[in-house]
């Protein structure tokens, strides 16, 4: 009977947790679709990105519920007497209440940010600092917008863990990274000759010959010059195949000494950082690591063309907390990336 009880225990843990990430990974591909529209909301009417996002996510289900999908509501809109679009009935509140029925999503965004900005029940939200979700949580819940009285708990959950402060810092400018303004730099000329600032000495690394494995994966230290059909047929791997596990674009030979893997990378690196030294590229640092490229850009908020600057922190095991400060576009490149 206990062995039974154990077992039951187990299973219902696995379920717990597969819904979890079920979940999870439904509010994330939420964000990936709606986040630029929140955003283009924010800029129209002031409404903070980051709430929008929030109340969205939690108010749709993620777009998943049954509410979202009858009528393109993502906020939960009711009627109200000014509301001479088309509608729904949805059991909310009291059985068969009336919701606003939108054609696209987007159109619902829309409606939601005029709600707010437009009724006087709102106004005083917009006069709180657009940063402060915090004020802004609480301060639709007293407005009257939900009846759940742990609503603003809910919308500041989402926003710290899911990071949807990025999107409202996009509109006002604020620069994720520091808080405060950075201290005038020391100009070199300004320090006496034993305190010269030095290029940081790169120390190359003695890799064994042949083949090893860097985070249980095989790859290959490899020369300038090495062909990268004699490397297919030496070590019996599809041509193709050794420019997509290294995430390269086709060439005939390696352009630089360089690391060559000889299996599919990991989705997470070797170890749990990594300090972007200068002259590294995105490429580089994921070769170094074992990690995919497209997975190091996702742990790290980066898009194509954006590159950390030297001494940035990039998380490589877990999502980081948010974007690393940039370089400029013009001043680096990401390596050979597949198109």
């Amino acid at each position: 009977m206990l062995k039974l009880k154990i077992k039951l225990f187990i299973v219902l843990i696995l379920i717990a947790t597969t819904g979890r990430s079920q979940q999870s990974d439904a509010i994330l591909k939420y964000i990936e679709t709606y986040k630029d529209i929140a955003v283009a909301e924010m800029k129209r009417t002031g409404v903070p990105a980051a709430i929008t996002l929030a109340q969205g996510i939690h108010e749709s289900g993620a777009g998943q519920g049954k509410l979202v999908q009858m009528s393109n509501n993502h906020f939960g809109i009711k009627c109200k007497s000014n509301w001479t679009g088309e509608t729904v009935k949805h059991n909310d509140d009291a059985r068969g209440e009336c919701f606003r029925k939108y054609t696209k999503a987007e159109d619902s965004y829309i409606d939601h940010s005029d709600f707010l900005k437009n009724s006087a029940r709102y106004a005083s939200l917009f006069q709180l600092d657009p940063e402060d979700y915090t004020s802004w949580a609480n301060g639709l819940k007293a407005a009257g917008y939900a009846t759940n009285p742990r609503y603003p708990q809910v919308l500041i959950k989402l926003i710290e863990d899911y990071q949807l402060q990025q999107y409202t810092f996009i509109v006002t400018g604020t620069t994720i990274q520091q808080t405060n303004p950075p201290a005038e730099p020391i100009k070199e000329t300004d320090l006496p000759l034993d305190k010269k600032v030095k290029e940081p000495e790169v120390i190359p690394v003695d890799y064994p010959e042949g083949v090893f494995r860097i985070y249980d994966t095989k790859v290959v230290f490899v020369v300038k010059g090495t062909s990268f059909l004699s490397l297919a047929r030496t070590y019996e791997i599809d041509l193709s195949k050794i420019f997509e596990f290294n995430d390269m674009k086709p060439v005939e030979m390696v352009e630089k000494d360089q690391l060559i893997y000889l299996q599919r990378k990991r989705k997470t690196g070797l170890n749990d950082f990594h300090i972007v030294k200068p002259g590294e590229t995105l490429h580089e640092i994921s070769q170094l690591n074992a990690i995919r490229l497209e997975s190091l850009m996702e742990l790290n908020w980066l898009k194509e063309n954006e590159m950390p600057a030297p001494g940035e922190k990039l998380y490589l095991k877990t999502k980081a907390v948010a974007m690393p400060k940039l370089v400029l576009k013009e001043n680096f490149s990401l390596a050979p990336v597949i198109k």
